[in-house]
């Protein structure tokens, strides 16, 4: 018996209205995620992976298309889907723990006072804040800001966690240190997951699949790859592995060489087999090559 997908896109599409007349951004989108699986999305800058997550998110209206989440059509947003940015925007006025702490008393407003503390403290503990909670952002370095955003979508226990580029903002030694706190709260919680990110290697430690994005205007799925490496994940065991490099070439040669092919105008497109396999889910109705 088949298992219904956490999440389900179905063509979706956004178009926005402006002077010259209607452009469309993101065109025939589709996708499904399993549950507890982490997906990212990554391509060009301005391709519309952080359009397709704001729709997900339910702060972007589609424009067409479907999507459900877990069983039900999902439209606005809400407290089942927990988001991170790049810029964790906290209220300067409240501590950190103050900052987590509101979410959780709006989403478990039924759970005793002492409860929803032991929930925020629990959260900003697994990342790191335990001796800072108290302290407000401006006392806070970017990274430890981030943690607090990263606390404040997993306290919230949400059915998807979506990433808008989380560690974009971030150096290389501080973006490493949160890859690692961010795979850890999803292992505990298994969280179904998609981010966007522009970062090859990033996209390769941290996720079950990556799916391609082909270059804006009206983007689609150009290819999708998955990431072979057991959990838990090692960073030096990975980099070690030749399967590493392989995976690494092929999402650098697609970004470089196949980003502006549009499998839905393309029929000689020859899909990869993980990609064969979500046409064949959603029954694209455009033609290919025999594999």
């Amino acid at each position: 018996m088949k298992t219904a997908p956490m999440l389900e896109l179905d063509r979706l599409w956004k178009i926005y209205d402006t002077p010259k007349g209607p452009a469309t951004i993101v065109k025939n989108f589709n996708l499904k995620l399993k549950e507890g699986e982490f997906t990212t999305l990554i391509g060009h800058s301005g391709c519309g992976k952080s359009t397709v997550l704001m729709m997900v998110a339910g702060l972007s209206e589609l424009s067409k298309g479907n999507m459900i989440l877990a069983g039900k059509e999902a439209v606005g947003p809400g407290p089942d889907r927990g988001i991170v940015f790049q810029a964790p925007c906290l209220l300067p006025w409240m501590t950190a723990f103050e900052n987590v702490m509101l979410g959780v008393n709006q989403v478990y407003f039924t759970a005793s006072k002492a409860e929803r503390r032991q929930m925020t403290e629990y959260y900003l503990t697994i990342v790191g804040l335990g001796e800072a909670m108290h302290k407000y952002p401006r006392e806070l370095s970017q990274g430890m800001r981030q943690r607090v955003g990263i606390a404040r979508a997993f306290a919230l226990q949400p059915k998807m966690l979506l990433l808008d580029e989380p560690f974009g903002m971030l150096d290389s030694l501080t973006r490493y240190e949160l890859q690692e706190v961010l795979l850890e709260l999803w292992r505990r919680n298994r969280i179904t997951t998609l981010m966007v990110t522009h970062d090859v290697d990033e996209a390769i430690f941290l996720s079950d699949r990556v799916v391609m994005m082909t270059d804006g205007p009206e983007a689609e799925v150009g290819d999708i790859l998955k990431i072979p490496f057991e959990r838990p994940r090692s960073r030096k065991e990975i980099m070690e592995d030749p399967r590493y490099y392989e995976l690494r070439e092929r999402l650098i040669t697609f970004l470089n060489d196949k980003s502006h092919i549009r499998p839905s105008r393309e029929p000689a497109f020859k899909p990869s087999p993980d990609m064969a396999a979500e046409l064949d889910a959603h029954a694209f109705p455009f033609p290919t090559a025999a594999a």
